[in-house]
């Protein structure tokens, strides 16, 4: 009785966690996306992107977008792995232009993103719990095999494109002190 008794608080907990970061996480990304929730919409983003050195700056805000509104599907438990590893991407590129403020989010730091992207992996390998459209369906898309591929892949991803934002950075810092010494 106690096992099933834990379970049960186990799965709510789950429930609890995916509805609060996967709904955060929709937000965020239609913010980018649309302009709701009082954001600014893609061409806005895609400009602040670029700014960024996410470059080109609209497919760049475009992805981060439909990453974080993928928090729809974690929300509802489906395809879990895969959509909170489509977040933990999207916030290690988040965390890197956060970086530089240091950890705390009250300083401009990567606080935030570092929360959403390890509670959205802590997802991807727990998986969504009985109270999902995964369960539902049997949980074909909710292996370990899924997670550990689906988080492997958006880690090289994300490592790719902070490398090219790294990249994109230092060629206009080279280009600003070419232009101020000459």
């Amino acid at each position: 009785m106690a096992s099933a008794q834990k379970r049960s608080t186990l799965d709510i907990g789950l429930l609890a966690l995916r509805v609060g970061v996967g709904g955060t996480l929709f937000a965020h990304g239609t913010q980018k996306l649309f302009g709701w929730f009082g954001g600014h919409g893609l061409d806005a983003t895609a400009g602040a992107f670029d700014g960024m050195g996410f470059k080109p700056g609209k497919p760049s805000a475009a992805v981060a977008g439909i990453s974080e509104a993928g928090g729809a599907l974690i929300a509802i438990g489906a395809a879990t792995p895969v959509a909170a590893a489509g977040a933990v991407g999207a916030m290690i590129g988040a965390a890197s232009v956060h970086k530089p403020a240091g950890f705390f989010a009250t300083a401009g730091g990567y606080e935030y993103p570092a929360t959403l992207g390890l509670a959205a992996a802590a997802l991807a390998l727990t998986g969504p719990g009985k109270y999902s459209v995964d369960a539902a369906l049997g949980h074909r898309l909710n292996t370990s095999r899924v997670a550990i591929g689906a988080l492997a892949a958006a880690g090289a991803g994300a490592g790719y494109v902070v490398a090219r934002r790294q990249k994109a950075l230092a060629q206009a810092s080279a280009a600003a002190d070419s232009t101020e010494t000459a």
